[in-house]
């Protein structure tokens, strides 16, 4: 059992890397919610003075605001979905015993380390080009016009453009926890007559109960400040714009400091916001 003595000298020397980490969020979130209470256009006057919460005010009653909620949202739900289905799918597939095998979960987990611009930069250019892309190439394939993804199905084109980017990670989680789980359960349950189907459903599944919950917890949190993929492809346009898309607007499109501070206040409250509500929904699973 660690003494008091012990307990002391390991506070004194976490010190300098807590207190080095508290000052890497507390900083930037401080200057934030200065610069949210203020007028300031770097380019046209500089410090105009204080404002209240007149930023506030502005941002929420933007005619953009809402739209980029409900778009962040749905690219967040849309892209879980697909990462977690499609995880779960790989990763009973990739614990089969085959030919081969460590090569193919390297090229599948691959993905994951492409940054997002190149990535959303191959999508755009490689396949959803509507002239020389290799979807047009298979519709025309079927003598079928081909489809202008990035302006007739933008939304759907982020979401596959970044489930692409995400599925390796949540088919590396779920197959680890696959992987734990005890085979002698499996080999029981099929001795007892149950079905594939039965399997998956009543022990698989329940089993990666945990695993489902950090994909989508940590998922979460990034696709939450998605700008990236939107920025290379679509740049907000065809009703692609996010909120973190939308701040970008404010601050450097239009030289609004004050503006796209009020608004990461915002983006705040509603990472908050989702991170409590997904936490009081699937977080009770970590404490199974």
């Amino acid at each position: 059992m660690a003494t008091q003595h012990s307990r002391s000298a390991a506070r004194i020397m976490m010190a300098p890397a807590v207190i080095l980490l508290l000052g890497w969020m507390l900083v930037p979130l401080t200057m934030t919610l200065y610069f949210s209470f203020k007028k300031y256009l770097p380019l046209r006057g500089g410090d105009l003075g204080w404002v209240g919460f007149d930023n506030y005010v502005r941002f929420v009653s933007s005619s953009s605001f809402w739209p980029s909620v409900i778009t962040t949202l749905v690219i967040v739900g849309g892209v879980l979905a697909i990462t977690v289905a499609l995880g779960i799918l790989l990763a009973l597939l990739l614990d089969q015993p085959m030919w081969g095998q460590g090569v193919v979960r390297i090229l599948v987990i691959a993905p994951f380390f492409v940054m997002p611009t190149v990535s959303a930069l191959v999508w755009k250019n490689l396949f959803m080009d509507p002239v020389n892309g290799f979807f047009a190439h298979i519709w025309r394939g079927f003598g079928a016009a081909p489809i202008e993804w990035l302006s007739q199905a933008s939304l759907q084109s982020i979401i596959m453009i970044v489930s692409w980017q995400w599925l390796p990670f949540a088919t590396l989680i779920l197959l680890t926890a696959i992987q734990s789980l005890d085979s002698e359960q499996l080999e029981a349950a099929e001795m007892d007559g149950a079905s594939s189907v039965s399997r998956f459903i009543y022990i698989i599944l329940p089993h990666l109960a945990r695993a489902i919950t950090i994909v989508i917890l940590i998922q979460t949190i990034f696709l939450l400040s998605i700008f990236a993929e939107i920025f290379v492809t679509t740049g907000g346009a065809f009703g692609t714009k996010t909120l973190t898309y939308l701040i970008y607007q404010r601050v450097l499109e239009s030289q609004n400091v004050g503006l796209g501070s009020a608004g990461g206040v915002y983006a705040i409250i509603l990472a908050n916001i989702v991170a409590i509500f997904l936490m009081r929904i699937v977080g009770k699973n970590l404490d199974a």
